[in-house]
């Protein structure tokens, strides 16, 4: 198990909002939302014969949530070349699904205000189950058009090969 050391200086938990997403080696441009990481273990309750007043209760089948990814719509098509992968209309018959390489397996990156990694988590077998080309379209509306892929996977781990970082500190130059 990996010896964690503890950096007595912050106090405040890491914010949401600076993160990355890596896939086939390369990070995906403008991620701008990914949900949770979730896991659900289900409960095996059980009873033993002698004793009817009391359940038992287990750890069974681990169940590990969709990750939704969103991002603005542009011209980068990484989102639709996998979503392809899983199935493209009209690619003839029996070369619909591409078995070899729909699953990838993905690396969420999570930073401090000051830009320093500071969490990693590898996502395994992850392969594209919904995918959403273009929003609703409204002429009244003031928004950014998104686009979202639904990631279908089979577990997910964190990379401890990532360490807390020494934060930097800042002198203010005297006046």
């Amino acid at each position: 198990m990996a010896q964690f050391t503890v950096n007595t200086q912050r106090f405040d938990p890491y914010k949401n909002f600076k993160f990355r997403v890596k896939w086939d080696g390369r990070y995906v441009a403008g991620i701008s939302k990914v949900s949770a990481l979730k896991r659900t273990s289900e409960v095996v309750e059980h009873r033993e014969g002698g004793d009817a007043s009391t359940s038992r209760k287990s750890p069974g089948r681990v169940k590990y949530d969709a990750i939704t990814l969103e991002r603005g719509v542009t011209h980068d098509t990484e989102f639709e070349k996998w979503a392809n992968k899983v199935w493209l209309q009209n690619a003839g018959l029996g070369s619909e699904v591409s078995l070899r390489d729909f699953r990838k397996d993905i690396i969420l990156e999570l930073y401090n205000e000051a830009g320093q990694l500071v969490i990693a988590y590898k996502i395994y077998r992850c392969w594209v189950s919904e995918y959403q080309a273009m929003p609703d379209l409204d002429a009244n509306a003031n928004a950014i058009a998104i686009q979202h892929i639904k990631l279908e996977n089979e577990g997910w781990e964190r990379d401890d090969s990532v360490t807390e970082p020494t934060e930097p500190s800042f002198t203010i130059p005297a006046t």
